[in-house]
């Protein structure tokens, strides 16, 4: 398996796809980056040469933020957002949908499972 930036890539995978295992670098991105590397893009991640490899890692390394940095800069952001106290850090800190989801039915991903409350529904008064 070739290592790129610090993270071991598919061998049997085209390079061009290999690349996306890499955090923060999608499909287009990886084409990008091989079109400046001059590989093609169909070409076997075992197939490259270490002269390629290198070119492919310098670019990365010259124009992209990726890997534990890229998640370092992310977190710090949110944390940034956290402590102004903005409406965005105040729904991060509450497990809310950031981006204006609504959330009467849905947000389950950022909600959590369900949490029922006992006697909400279908509690009738005895006379």
């Amino acid at each position: 398996m070739p290592r790129i930036v610090g993270i071991d890539i598919p061998n049997e995978k085209s390079i061009w796809i290999s690349l996306t295992y890499v955090h923060g670098i999608g499909k287009h991105t990886s084409e990008q980056i091989l079109k400046e590397a001059g590989i093609d893009k169909m070409t076997k991640a075992n197939k490259l040469t270490e002269d390629e490899l290198s070119r492919i890692t310098q670019i990365i390394d010259r124009n992209y933020i990726v890997g534990g940095q890229l998640r370092r800069q992310v977190s710090q952001n949110i944390a940034r957002l956290r402590d102004i106290v903005c409406y965005r850090g105040i729904r991060h800190r509450k497990g809310l949908p950031v981006r204006g989801q609504q959330t009467q039915s849905n947000a389950r991903t950022r909600k959590g499972p369900r949490k029922t409350v006992a006697g909400k529904k279908g509690v009738k008064e005895v006379h």
